[in-house]
């Protein structure tokens, strides 16, 4: 199947992340044409420094098949996975990493450094990089462009997943 359907999900799961007020960052992990999890950036709601979308579809995939190990499995995601995130994928044995857009400031798929494929490491993982990156960039800007337009005392407002909604449905999300 084409990369792009799969990235179109992890865009899904980023909207979900964004309809809570957390970074819209989503991910897919797909095997063998089967999508075995999803998840979300929930940081913010669970007040949990793991809750990255891509640590949370890794634990439901391994839950899914009943093993840690996942090989064969391909992980889509909209941003580039920081470095916690690019751990975790090579200890999954994940095949492929396929992200949207860099992430420039933590990215460890190339953009800053590049621990999926370091030298030495038992593990390597192959990247695709920039699929759906205007989409997957942009949704990431305009999530960090309104919270930055959002006077001091929006910000609580902005924790509502009512509210994040409303907004974004205005702004044509």
């Amino acid at each position: 199947m084409d990369d792009r359907v799969w990235m179109r999900e992890a865009l899904r799961a980023a909207r979900r992340a964004l309809a809570l007020g957390e970074i819209p960052v989503g991910a897919v992990v797909v095997r063998g044409g089967e999508k075995l999890a999803w998840g979300w950036n929930l940081r913010e709601t669970r007040r949990d420094p793991l809750a990255h979308a891509e640590m949370l579809a890794l634990r439901r995939a391994a839950r899914k098949v009943g093993d840690w190990r996942l090989e064969g499995a391909d992980l889509y995601v909209t941003v580039e996975p920081c470095p916690m995130c690019a751990g975790a994928l090579l200890q999954a044995r994940i095949r492929r990493l396929i992200y949207g857009t860099p992430n420039p400031r933590a990215g460890s798929a190339g953009s800053r450094v590049n621990l999926v494929d370091y030298p030495g490491m038992d593990h390597q993982i192959l990247v695709r990089s920039g699929v759906l990156e205007t989409r997957c960039r942009d949704l990431v800007q305009r999530f960090f462009r309104d919270r930055r337009s959002l006077q001091d005392g929006d910000m609580e407002r902005w924790q509502s997943p009512v509210e994040c909604t409303r907004l974004e449905i205005e702004q044509g999300g």
